[in-house]
């Protein structure tokens, strides 16, 4: 089973990165440009939370000021589901289908290493489908009530 870490190894390093004090428009802006769905939000090279497109279109839809005149820090989120680089890629998908999210936070050890998008997870199924795809147990022949 693949785990977290040789995903991440693999993935460019993670530059889309915006400041909490960043306008909305401006992030959505530079999500356009680097063609990604989300910025990781830091401050002082610490993790803050992540803003998506998904987000921004969910939040906007209450609000009545215009995306030039919003923080990031109001439309980030911050309560995402935590892997280690030891994590395989299917406990990923078993946390993002658990929590209902798109995006995982890697830490190792209170120290940020990335994350883990649905694209990515999709990414790595096309592309090694029997490494990601592993049975754990053989299926079960016979009749159903002799189980």
């Amino acid at each position: 089973m693949e785990k977290v870490a040789e995903l991440l190894a693999r993935k460019y390093p993670q530059f889309n990165t915006a400041a909490s004090n960043c306008l909305v428009s401006d992030a959505l802006y530079q999500m356009c440009c680097e063609n990604v769905d989300y910025l990781i939000v830091m401050e002082e090279d610490k993790f803050k939370g992540i803003i998506t497109d998904h987000g921004i279109t969910s939040k906007i839809l209450f609000e009545t000021r215009p995306l030039n005149k919003i923080r990031v820090s109001e439309f980030m989120t911050t309560s995402l589901p935590v892997a280690t680089p030891d994590d395989s890629l299917q406990s990923c998908m078993q946390m993002m289908e658990r929590f209902n999210v798109r995006h995982v936070v890697v830490f190792n050890r209170f120290e940020f290493r990335g994350v883990v998008s649905t694209y990515d997870l999709m990414q790595e199924a096309l592309n090694k489908p029997d490494a990601f795809f592993v049975e754990t147990e053989p299926p079960r022949r016979g009749y159903p009530w002799t189980y």
